[in-house]
C-alpha cells in the first residue's frame, strides 16, 4: 500500500534502508503527541523491529533525561568519575554527613564519602544545592592539589543513581532494602584509601601512654602545612578534628574529609551558619555569627590539645553546656602544666576568641617549626604520674 500525500510519495520511492529511518522517525514523532494536519500511512513490512527498540529505548532514556534526540551529552567536568568503574566493597564509618566506604575505582583503593546532606532532617533544598554548588567549587581546585599531607583526591560525582552499595547486615534484615538516600541530596567523593586509620583512633590507643613530644609536634606540623596550603588555595575546610585527620601505613598524616569545605567568600557575610563539630567549632561559627579561614585555626588549636594530651577536649561536659561556655564565658581546654610554655603559647593564639587575633596557618607553621623537641616536653604517662596535680611539677616533662 503507497503512502497517501507528497511527502509519502517521496518515502515510498527510497531505498529499503531508508523506509525503516522513515517509520522510525514517524514513530518517534506521534510518540511525543505532536498534532498532524493530515493523516499517513506506512507499509508495516518495512519495519526492523530489533532495531526499531534499540532507538526507541535510547529515545526515551534521552527524553527521561531532559535531552533532545541527537543532542551531546554536555562536557563532563574533569573532577567527575565514572560511577560504573566504582566498587563498593563494604562501610568502614558512619558519620553527620553520610557513610564512609572501602571501595575499588578501576584497580586503585580507594575510600568513598557518600554525602548525605538532608540527613540531618533540616537542611532546606535551597541549603543543599548551595553545598553541593560548594563542593563542586572544592572539587575544581583540590583536583590540582598535589600536597603530602591531603588525600589524593580521585574525583566526585554529583549524583548517586547508579552508585551500587552492597546490603549490609541491618538491610538483609529490612529484606534487602537498601538506605540510599536519593540523588537531588547526596552525591560522593573518592580519595585514596589510608591503611593508618584516623588520627583520633591513634590517640585514643595512646590515651593512657601519651605520644611522645617530637611525635606530637611531626603530627602538628602536618596537619598544619595541609591546612596552610588549603588555605593559601582559599578553602576553608570547616570540620579539621582528629576523626578528619588520617594516617597512612606509616603513620603519615593527611587531611581528610572535605564534605562541608567550601572556597572562601570575599564577603565574611556570605560564610554562616553552624557548620563543623560541637567542641572543635569557633566561638563565631557557634554563634552563628560571619566567619573566614581563621575558624580552621581555632580548631586547629583544639587538634593541638588533644594530640598533646591523647584526650578528649571537654570530656566532662555536654555538648550544648560546653558550647555555650565556649561563647559566653572563653571555655578552652585545660593546658597542663607540664606542656612546654612554647607549645601552649600556640595553643592560646589559635583558640583566641577574636578571629583577627589568630595566626594564619603558614605562622603556625613556623611556630611549630622553631619548637625544641630535643629534651622531651611531652605529657606524662598515666603510670608515671604523680599523686595530686602532676602539672605543678614543671622540671619532670615527659619523653
Amino acid at each position: 500500500m503507497m503512502a497517501s500525500g507528497t511527502g509519502a510519495q517521496s518515502t515510498a520511492t527510497a531505498e529499503p534502508s531508508d523506509w525503516k529511518v522513515a517509520a522510525l522517525d514517524r514513530f518517534l514523532q506521534l510518540s511525543d503527541i505532536k498534532e498532524e494536519e493530515e493523516d499517513e500511512y506506512i507499509c508495516a513490512d518495512k519495519f526492523d523491529l530489533t532495531s526499531m527498540d534499540i532507538k526507541l529505548e535510547e529515545h526515551l532514556a534521552a527524553k527521561a533525561l531532559g535531552k533532545r534526540d541527537g543532542e551531546p551529552e554536555g562536557p563532563k567536568a574533569a573532577w567527575e568519575i565514572d560511577l560504573s568503574s566504582l566498587y563498593i566493597q563494604r562501610a568502614v564509618a558512619h558519620g553527620v554527613h553520610g557513610t564512609l566506604f572501602r571501595a575499588k575505582y578501576y584497580d586503585q583503593d580507594v575510600a568513598v564519602k557518600q554525602l548525605n546532606w538532608g540527613e540531618d532532617g533540616y537542611s532546606t533544598p535551597e541549603e543543599i544545592a548551595h553545598l553541593r554548588k560548594s563542593l563542586e567549587e572544592v572539587a575544581a581546585v583540590w583536583q590540582n592539589l598535589d600536597h603530602p599531607n591531603i588525600t589524593k583526591f580521585i574525583g566526585v560525582s554529583m549524583g548517586t543513581s547508579n552508585l551500587m552499595i552492597p546490603p549490609s547486615d541491618d538491610d538483609a534484615r529490612n529484606n534487602g532494602d537498601m538506605d540510599v538516600p536519593p540523588p537531588d541530596r547526596a552525591c560522593c567523593v573518592v580519595v585514596e584509601f589510608l591503611t593508618g586509620g584516623t588520627l583520633k583512633g591513634h590517640l585514643i590507643k595512646h590515651m593512657d601512654s601519651k605520644l611522645p613530644y617530637k611525635e606530637v609536634v611531626r603530627f602538628a606540623l602536618a596537619m598544619a602545612r595541609g591546612l596552610s596550603r588549603l588555605h593559601s588555595r582559599n578553602i576553608v575546610h570547616r570540620d579539621v578534628k582528629t576523626e578528619n585527620m588520617l594516617l597512612d601505613g606509616e603513620l603519615n598524616l593527611k587531611i581528610a574529609d572535605f564534605g562541608v569545605a567550601r572556597l572562601e567568600q570575599q564577603d565574611p557575610r556570605e560564610m554562616t551558619g553552624t557548620t563543623g563539630t560541637l567542641g572543635y567549632m569557633a566561638p563565631e561559627v557557634l554563634n552563628g555569627k560571619p566567619y573566614n579561614r581563621s575558624c580552621d585555626v581555632y580548631s586547629f588549636g583544639i587538634c593541638l590539645w588533644e594530640m598533646y594530651c591523647c584526650d578528649m577536649p571537654y570530656a566532662d561536659l555536654a555538648f550544648t553546656d560546653a558550647s555555650s561556655a565556649i561563647v559566653h564565658q572563653d571555655l578552652r581546654p585545660k593546658i597542663p602544666g607540664c606542656c612546654p610554655s612554647a607549645m601552649a603559647r600556640i595553643m592560646r593564639r589559635c583558640w583566641h576568641a577574636d578571629p583577627t587575633k589568630r595566626p594564619d596557618m603558614a605562622e603556625v607553621v613556623r611556630l611549630l617549626e622553631a619548637l625544641d623537641t630535643s629534651k622531651g616536653g611531652g605529657m606524662l604517662p598515666e603510670d608515671r604520674k604523680m599523686p595530686g596535680c602532676f602539672c605543678l611539677f614543671r622540671r619532670r616533662h615527659g619523653p
